[in-house]
């Protein structure tokens, strides 16, 4: 297939995550100042978009408490840098099987289960210009751990998605969810000029080699916008191959502690070196304004608490 390189690319910083990485290195920022701190540090640095969970500011579990997402983007707004906000719906649909000779009851450390409008109520009151939508069900890393995002979920919260003006990001981590995707915007919960990142090299999602990346890629319309990104050793290399493929860049903390072998990253750091990546082969960088434009997005404040 002929090459279909990207000239125009936007980066996305994922700030810190979700998992189990506030230990592992000094740089996951844990309290909405230190969040917002190195979002604004990673847009400095290149970023037009920063996609941001939010962790226990004690001892960096991950939560999904309003008031933390509240504190967090109204820092962000303050800033006197621009950057696009991406905050996270993804928490509240896991679910944690005991063992396999008795999987029911449920175990209670680590399973956490909202409806729809629990776990959209960060992104009614914060309002960002996007916010993810984990567009399928899949077994997720550690053993008996089920990311859970069932049909009527995902319907639900794209249509309040769709519905508050804020774009979704459809979180794709094998070719099923792309498929599911595209009869969301058939249904019309979710608009046609859709976005999508590619989660690759996730246990026990789409594998992040070459093959399988090509496969998300041509199962994306041409009429859609798309990230990519690898966790890990991979996360600089497939900072190239979704610029080489028509797509833009996502790095950060969330997905990759390292910055060389040895040597842990900062989020602006890896930024940094994805913008260098990107120009070397000879496109341009995007800024938030005109990513805005781009992606039809519209920037809010918060509503009043």
């Amino acid at each position: 297939m002929p090459l279909a390189m990207n000239r125009e690319v936007f980066i996305t910083c994922a700030v810190t995550g979700s998992g189990g990485s506030q230990d592992r290195s000094p740089h996951v920022p844990r309290s909405p100042k230190q969040i917002a701190d190195s979002a604004i540090d990673a847009a400095k640095a290149g970023a037009a978009i920063v996609h941001c969970h939010v962790r226990d500011p004690e001892t960096g579990k991950p939560r999904r408490d309003v008031h933390l997402y509240r504190e967090v983007t109204e820092r962000i707004r303050a800033a006197n840098v621009d950057v696009i906000l991406n905050l996270t719906a993804g928490m509240g649909g896991d679910m944690v099987f005991g063992s396999p000779e008795a999987p029911l009851p449920l175990n209670e450390k680590g399973t956490d289960m909202g409806g729809a409008t629990n776990r959209m109520e960060h992104v009614r009151q914060c309002l960002p210009e996007i916010c993810t939508l984990d567009c399928g069900t899949m077994n997720f890393a550690e053993a008996d751990y089920v990311m859970t995002n069932t049909p009527g979920m995902l319907r639900a919260m794209g249509g309040m998605m769709t519905a508050l003006g804020v774009k979704p990001e459809i979180e794709a981590f094998d070719t099923g969810h792309l498929w599911f995707a595209k009869q969301l915007v058939e249904e019309k919960v979710l608009n046609p000029d859709a976005l999508v990142q590619l989660c690759m090299g996730v246990p026990w999602g789409a594998p992040d080699d070459l093959n399988t990346f090509m496969a998300m890629v041509n199962n994306v319309p041409s009429t859609w916008n798309w990230s990519a990104f690898a966790i890990g050793r991979n996360q600089m290399a497939y900072a190239a191959a979704a610029v080489l493929a028509g797509g833009n860049v996502r790095v950060g903390l969330e997905d990759n502690l390292w910055l060389d072998k040895g040597v842990l990253a900062t989020n602006a750091q890896l930024v940094e070196r994805a913008a260098r990546i990107v120009t070397n082969l000879g496109a341009r960088i995007l800024g938030p304004e005109e990513v805005r434009k781009k992606l039809n997005l519209t920037k809010r404040a918060p509503i009043a608490a």
